[in-house]
């Protein structure tokens, strides 16, 4: 859910709409009974077990939690269900290589935000590698940074924002959007990051930041498009960065996907009527002006 929304005015939740966990029931229930088959095998298999295991085989068939919700709520806590754990893996601003400057967020600059992880994460994926030489489990972790929230970030512009805007204060927003992937370890004390060429040369190719300005070539039948064309691109071939990228998904081939949300936000300049996008523009809400990007002009980290 976007940070926008508001959960009070959503006239489902006050009209005492399902909970979450019944409408993902409901879904495994279908699922269940497409499966009818392999739960019916599943329960003949059991047939010699005692009776808590055929029911709990059944219960495994058709992917019911087993674990105790959680109450709505909202406060400075990190909840769990009882019986789980949530251990910490990568906060804003932790490092990705060895030369990553440590994280000062009274003295924030866009150099040392590129060296660092993101902020605000959403969609997070797990791409499985070999074990290491030493049997270790390890694999891709891939997540979205999908905003920055200025006001919290930067001290000295919850008042008077958009006019306290500086262009290295643009900079380190931009360089906190879009996406990392990052290599990570099963240790002895749970995942943890493999920090650069820490891990040899190979796990430093495992690093990559892709940033709200990191230039991407685009393939398929899109490349080149009369639509795709600007000014400092031409060809319709080059995109400067991705960013508010909400949802996300690994590939059965392991490929990261990114999904661009609400772009809109990030646009200040408004196209004339008449201009050949422009109802496009009004339909998505362009410009948005949640950022003051364009007050600098184009960014480069």
């Amino acid at each position: 859910m976007d940070s926008s929304e508001n959960i009070s005015a959503n006239p489902r939740i006050a009209a005492g709409a399902e909970t979450i966990s019944t409408l993902i029931e409901r879904r495994l229930s279908r699922r269940g009974f497409l499966g009818g088959l392999a739960a019916a095998s599943a329960l003949a298999a059991c047939a010699n077990r005692p009776e808590g295991d055929v029911a709990f085989a059944a219960q495994e068939e058709t992917g019911a939690f087993r674990f105790a919700e959680l109450a709505r709520g909202l406060d400075e806590m990190h909840h769990v269900a009882e019986g789980y754990r949530a251990d910490l893996l990568l906060r804003w601003g932790d490092p990705l290589w060895e030369d990553s400057p440590a994280f000062d967020p009274l003295n924030q600059t866009s150099a040392a935000q590129a060296r660092q992880f993101g902020y605000n994460n959403d969609f997070i994926g797990f791409v499985p590698l070999d074990p290491s030489t030493d049997g270790a489990l390890r694999g891709l972790l891939c997540v979205n940074h999908e905003y920055t929230s200025t006001n919290l970030m930067f001290p000295g512009v919850t008042q008077g924002y958009p006019a306290t805007i500086t262009r290295e204060i643009a900079l380190t927003e931009i360089a906190a959007h879009g996406g990392t992937i990052v290599e990570i370890r099963k240790t002895e004390i749970g995942w943890r990051p493999v920090i650069g060429s820490a891990g040899g040369a190979l796990a430093a190719l495992f690093i990559l930041g892709i940033l709200a300005d990191t230039p991407m070539d685009i393939y398929g039948p899109a490349a080149g498009h009369p639509r795709l064309r600007t000014t400092d691109d031409p060809s319709g071939t080059l995109v400067l960065g991705t960013m508010n990228n909400c949802a996300g998904g690994i590939t059965p081939w392991g490929t990261y996907l990114m999904a661009e949300e609400n772009i809109n936000g990030n646009f200040l300049g408004k196209l004339p009527e008449g201009h050949p996008e422009a109802d496009n523009h009004k339909r998505m809400g362009v410009p948005g002006g949640w950022y003051q990007w364009g007050q600098i002009g184009r960014a480069h980290v």
